[in-house]
């Protein structure tokens, strides 16, 4: 997958043998089993397994063990199962042993991203805790500025009970600016679709992590910027390293560990690889979907909000026609799309997608937009199009880790040696609206669908701009112009407009 910083590094969640070794859990097997079994005729890789109605890895496990497999990971809850096999022809073996089995796919050279169904609502879960002022770079924080995130902390800075879980790259729990909200109770690594909580499996080793948790979460301190919300508590949650690709069975385990940890929100900075399109027409691209889409419901039915970015392609995903970037992992073959092709998370049904903008309030030239996909804009940046005195590099500034500092272009230090670092992207825009998701949280609205409704009601209005100005910047896809759709307060660049923290928490 990629993260969704137009010009960010990808992320592919590589796993070590011996680690993955280490991580499996061998089947039992029985001796006929043994006496049929391929002979392994490579090296060992996972299969995203997806079961029919009332199937799971435990009920098949025999037959996993037929076919030359071993499982890894169950999640009977929704029919999905991580098997790993090293034998010729697996998948295909598989699904002939057992009629339970609706699709099994390799996901050697994936990577997957992600991406609301309603609980029931409980009594306020917490006394959110005002927070105003300023930190020392705060004057540098235009895009909070914009969401009128200083005026809502000053009322209700966030509750201390409430989690939000930054579904990305892991993140630095020892930055200064994070770690006084960190929760290293539910932060994990699900890379290689095993949940390891040892810190060091979670720590951040590629910085955008760090950065989109910084922007929802960063303490109110003294110490260089504030998030949204300087009150909540947040997991990382690692679904990716540091080369930028987010594999299947780490986007399932991702989601289901929020659902079984209550977490209440999660942020979604990222997108599917190796498919920028998934096609639900394909059975291994309709593998990846529907695994993936079970899982975010699983959240979802759990009480967890899911933010999910837009992307960086300019393409309107409401009409995509062509798609020129996939698979990107390897050599890119132009195919022709419809919209039984969709971006994961973002497309996901319930999922709140988000566009962004810059210091003008209008779309960033990169971001992707749709009618129906796009709810709500955040600021994102926009280094073409939007300089103003408040935002001279266009850019949004967030905490980094200190040992990646080398990586950031535009990097900033708080005189207590503190790091932060300059991005633009829907990346960026997503953890505003996840960080007020927090706060209404907070404020007592719990289930995901009343958390959405409150977000996308509560936006600031924004109509159309004049569209000329990205005549430069066609869809990268299939070089279509941009062409925003829609009236004031509900149109495919800002959905229902530009999320207001303030409004959103009835200020």
């Amino acid at each position: 997958m990629h993260l969704v910083t137009r010009t960010s590094a990808r992320i592919v969640a590589a796993v070590g043998a011996v680690a993955l070794a280490a991580a499996f859990t061998t089947a039992s097997i029985s001796p006929a089993a043994a006496d049929t079994a391929p002979a392994a005729t490579g090296p060992s890789q996972n299969y995203l397994v997806l079961y029919k109605s009332g199937g799971s890895a435990g009920a098949s496990r025999d037959a996993i063990a037929q076919a030359g497999g071993a499982i890894v990971q169950d999640y009977a809850e929704i029919g999905v199962a991580i098997v790993s096999s090293g034998a010729s022809g697996f998948a295909a073996r598989l699904q002939a042993a057992d009629p339970s089995v609706d699709t099994a796919a390799a996901t050697a050279s994936f990577g997957v991203s992600l991406g609301e169904d309603t609980a029931t609502d409980a009594a306020d879960p917490v006394s959110p805790t005002p927070v105003p002022g300023a930190d020392s770079l705060s004057g540098l924080q235009w895009d909070m500025n914009q969401i009128h995130a200083p005026e809502a902390r000053a009322i209700n800075g966030g509750s201390r009970s409430v989690v939000v879980g930054d579904i990305d790259t892991g993140l630095d729990f020892s930055h200064p600016d994070l770690a006084p909200n960190v929760d290293f109770s539910r932060s994990v690594s699900c890379v290689g679709g095993v949940p390891n909580q040892a810190p060091s499996a979670w720590m951040d080793d590629n910085g955008h992590g760090t950065h989109t948790a910084g922007t929802i979460a960063a303490a109110k301190n003294g110490i260089g910027i504030v998030g949204v919300a300087p009150n909540v508590m947040v997991a990382g949650i690692k679904a990716g390293d540091k080369a930028g690709f987010f594999f299947p069975e780490a986007v399932v385990c991702a989601f289901m560990w929020a659902g079984q940890h209550g977490i209440q929100v999660t942020n979604n900075s990222y997108f599917a690889d190796p498919w920028l399109f998934n096609c639900k027409n394909d059975p291994t691209q309709r593998a990846i979907w529907e695994s993936e889409r079970r899982a975010i419901r699983f959240a979802q039915s759990h009480g967890t909000t899911v933010v999910a970015a837009l992307g960086n392609a300019s393409d309107d995903l409401a009409h995509p026609t062509q798609d020129v970037t996939s698979p990107d992992n390897t050599t890119p073959v132009t195919r022709e799309i419809t919209n039984a092709c969709a971006v994961v998370p973002a497309e996901v049904p319930g999922v709140i997608g988000v566009s962004a903008d810059g210091n003008k309030e209008f779309k960033s030239f990169y971001s992707n937009y749709g009618v129906g996909v796009t709810q709500v804009m955040a600021p994102g940046g926009d280094s073409i199009l939007q300089r103003t005195a408040a935002a001279p590099n266009g850019r949004v500034l967030s905490t980094w880790p200190a040992s990646l500092i080398q990586n950031c272009r535009r990097k900033v230090f708080d005189a207590s040696g503190a790091t932060y670092c300059y991005l633009q992207g829907t990346s960026m825009a997503s953890p505003h609206v996840t960080g007020v998701a927090a706060l209404v949280v907070s404020s007592g609205v719990i289930s995901p669908g009343a958390v959405a409704a409150r977000i996308t009601a509560t936006a600031d209005p924004l109509a159309c701009p004049d569209t000329a100005m990205y005549a430069p910047f066609p869809a990268v896809d299939n070089g279509a112009p941009q062409v925003c759709q829609g009236g004031v307060g509900s149109n495919s660049f800002s959905g229902k407009g530009q999320a207001n923290a303030l409004r959103a928490i009835g200020g």
